[in-house]
């Protein structure tokens, strides 16, 4: 699966001259957490996030009047807050490639941009998640398997095997490495076998079954 795949186009973007003041109203009435700034070209310059515009606000401790708060605020601009050394990606990435630069920089989203420089889309923690809940069936009834079973070539072709000689469908298959030991950690839903059946007949060819839970 790749970014353009699921990424949120257009994508919603501001200019660098954009007042303060309507910065904040657009991420709030879109619901958004952060906004691509582009210029006239649609060429992206830097990105403001919601974090950028709360500190800039003043603090209630402050000794301005509501008068002259509003005043300084409406002069602000984006430029002014922005940030404009942006990490950036193209939307023919792998999406775990998006998640992991995500995850290594610490940042909720990033801009998609074209080969040259324009603002295509936006991809978001909040997409990733969406994917790892499909990925791993989330909301699908069905049966959920945690299983530990030996590193190597051939596991998940046994698996799928002893599944559809039970009459089994697998709805998902998740795989996560364990270095302590040199196993690996499968996580599988399947619809359409016995709990007490399907679990005697994985352990026969050597998995172990951690978790067993109708959903």
């Amino acid at each position: 699966m790749l970014v353009r795949e699921r990424m949120t186009m257009p994508a919603v973007s501001i200019r660098p001259d954009t007042p303060f003041q309507d910065a904040l109203k657009l991420m709030r009435d879109k619901k958004f957490r952060r906004l691509p700034v582009v210029d006239a070209d649609g060429k992206l310059v830097g990105i403001v996030s919601e974090r950028d515009l709360l500190h800039a606000s003043p603090s209630p401790a402050t000794s301005l009047s509501v008068w002259e708060v509003n005043y300084l605020l409406w002069k602000l601009q984006v430029s002014d807050i922005m940030t404009r050394n942006v990490i950036t990606i193209n939307q023919n990435m792998p999406l775990e490639d998006a998640a992991n630069l995500m995850v290594t920089n610490k940042i909720g989203g990033l801009p998609v941009v074209d080969d040259a420089g324009h603002v295509v889309g936006v991809i978001t923690e909040t997409d990733v998640f969406r994917i790892f809940v499909e990925l791993l069936g989330g909301g699908e009834s069905g049966l959920r398997l945690t299983l530990k079973v030996p590193a190597g070539s051939g596991v998940l072709a046994k698996l799928s095997n002893v599944i559809f000689e039970q009459g089994g469908v697998i709805l998902s298959v998740g795989s996560l490495n364990r270095e302590s030991d040199g196993t690996r950690e499968l996580i599988v839903k399947v619809r359409n076998v016995k709990k007490e059946t399907l679990i005697s007949a994985l352990e026969a060819i050597g998995d172990h079954v951690i978790d067993a839970r109708e959903m």
